[in-house]
């Protein structure tokens, strides 16, 4: 099997690598020459950019530009497939890293690309295929999966604060607090980097945790409280709203 070392000298447009990580695990800050495919067959990933922070349930994937520093942590056992993607192949693919719904095509010409041969045959089979899977990439849906993080570090700290406990209930004095700024400058200053009220980032976050502890088995009534949410139906009406189908069903749309 590939490791990533081999993965950037291998002079090929594709190349794919697997991993298996434990619950828990976290790969620091790094970047790569390469695009990244990041695509779990099992288990939930956080991946966090300057860009955002995304949540990757099974059958979903991340696109991360070649050069963006990212870190992914897994939320439990995670099965990982990695597609490569040489930069000179990049310029029809995303410009900015994003969270898709893979396709059963490209589920199975992941599958494939792993049985290939390091320097595989760009003038046979295996090169259509890489080609393919370049095609189909470009036609993905993407889904809403990430909150925009902002560039300002006072509102990073306010996100962070966020994201290590998205159930807590801070107004937006205390929060204001954090970011060393005043209530009127953190809600004009937010919207404008990230385009969301605080309220409105703090509730995609929400969301976003949910479905990491949905997809690891919780009960809906539990992950609803366990996000701050007052009720269940409180939650699945507003995950409906977001996602447009019942927290119970949400997994089920692309087995």
């Amino acid at each position: 099997m590939l490791r990533s070392i081999e993965v950037e000298r291998t002079p090929r447009p594709v190349v794919a690598l697997a991993d298996e990580y434990p619950a828990g695990f976290v790969d620091p800050r790094h970047s790569h020459r390469r695009a990244q495919l990041l695509y779990a067959t099992t288990g939930v990933m956080t991946v966090v950019t300057a860009e955002g922070t995304f949540v990757i349930p099974p059958q979903r994937a991340v696109w991360i530009p070649g050069g963006l520093e990212h870190e992914v942590s897994c939320r439990g056992e995670v099965s990982l497939r990695t597609l490569y993607v040489e930069p000179e192949s990049c310029e029809r693919l995303p410009k900015h890293s994003c969270v898709v719904e893979v396709s059963p095509l490209l589920r199975a010409l992941i599958l494939e690309v792993m049985r290939f041969k390091r320097e595989y045959k760009l003038d046979g089979r295996e090169g259509r295929i890489a080609e393919l899977v370049l095609d189909e990439i470009v036609n993905l849906p993407v889904a809403d999966l990430h909150a925009p993080m902002p560039r300002d570090p006072r509102l990073a700290r306010v996100c962070r604060a966020i994201l290590e406990d998205p159930s807590a209930d801070a107004d937006l004095d205390a929060l204001s607090d954090v970011a060393g700024m005043s209530r009127r400058t953190l809600t004009r200053l937010f919207r404008q980097e990230t385009g969301m009220s605080v309220a409105a980032w703090r509730q995609q976050v929400r969301l976003l945790e949910a479905l990491s502890l949905l997809a690891m088995g919780r009960p809906v009534t539990t992950v609803a409280y366990d996000v701050g949410y007052d009720s269940p139906s409180s939650f699945t009406a507003m995950f409906h709203k977001v996602f447009g189908v019942a927290p119970s069903q949400y997994f089920a749309r692309l087995d």
